[in-house]
């Protein structure tokens, strides 16, 4: 088995097109949408696969559009766990307007999952054996407890399994708790977590001092097209990649997630790893749609990033 295993609670199918224009109260014409599985894990496990790696998903889906979502995955050759669901597998829609240059992205609630469906899952999880790090990362679908990922971090310090928490409010502030090895909040997300304003000059005290109160390992403080800021026991460093023209942002957070834990698993540090996943990140806002990063975007700028 693979050494990454990711979790996935809410996937989506990622819809893409683009219109001429936004105008309100007309019939707009879409061009040919573009479908493809995502939702946080989900995107991890494929933009480790477009870097060359592997890794196993875990996820919930159902329903006639998670048949589909499951086809779209065994096409791209991702080694994939599914937990199958009552309910259908959400929907979410990205349309560009070629007139203006802006994205819309337009986020579907999920299914309703019953208990006995998030236990299995759970479940998987503690049946694995030879997996060195879990990716957690991702929103959380109505049914499901905000704890999960703490759950799932307990799990996993008990099998002394490195797990990376990516999610948002009280979910991530409950996980934090559990010793997390690495967590990747954005500067919203970090403020939230400290209870205050947080600012580029003051990232690393307040994130230093998250660290020590929750024992995470490693912050990764997400700062868009500035790069990212690392947080870690024994360093602290920024990393600013070059200035690139944005097409996309859906699935960058993703794709640095990805570039972080395969250089992780192929014995890199941390710094190096921050670094690696930067690239990852700033590489996929360089196509359109949800097509997530590129190895060859990400080995060029790799080696501009200061």
């Amino acid at each position: 088995m693979s050494k990454i295993l990711t979790i996935t609670l809410n996937p989506a199918i990622d819809k893409s097109s683009s219109i001429e224009s936004l105008v309100h109260e007309k019939k707009l014409k879409c061009s040919s949408p573009k479908f493809e599985p995502g939702g946080g894990g989900i995107n991890v496990s494929r933009a480790i696969k477009k870097l060359g790696g592997e890794s196993k998903a875990l996820y919930l889906a159902g329903g006639y559009t998670g048949k589909f979502f499951s086809d779209m995955l065994n096409k791209e050759g991702i080694d994939a766990t599914l937990v199958e669901i009552k309910n259908h597998t959400r929907e979410n829609l990205i349309i560009y307007d070629r007139s203006s240059g802006l994205q819309y992205r337009f986020g579907m609630p999920g299914p309703f999952v019953y208990e006995a469906e998030w236990q299995k899952l759970l479940s998987e999880i503690e049946s694995v054996s030879n997996v060195e790090y879990i990716v957690a990362s991702g929103s959380i679908s109505e049914g499901i407890p905000e704890d999960i990922f703490a759950r799932i971090a307990h799990i996993a310090k008990r099998k002394k399994i490195k797990c990376i928490a990516d999610t948002s409010g009280n979910a991530l502030a409950m996980a934090v708790k559990e010793s997390l090895f690495l967590i990747k909040p954005n500067i919203g997300e970090l403020s939230s977590l400290a209870e205050q304003e947080i600012t580029v000059e003051n990232i690393a005290s307040v994130a230093d001092n998250l660290s020590i109160k929750n024992n995470c390992e490693n912050i990764v403080v997400s700062m868009g097209p500035e790069g990212a800021y690392l947080i870690g026991k024994n360093e602290k460093k920024k990393f600013t990649p070059p200035s690139v023209e944005r097409k996309s942002t859906v699935g960058a957070g993703d794709s640095m997630v990805a570039g972080i834990v395969l250089s992780l698993s192929l014995g890199k540090s941390i710094a190096d790893a921050v670094k690696y996943g930067v690239a990852c990140g700033t590489a996929a806002t360089m196509n359109p749609g949800t097509e997530l990063c590129h190895l060859e975007d990400v080995e060029s700028l790799y080696t501009k990033i200061s």
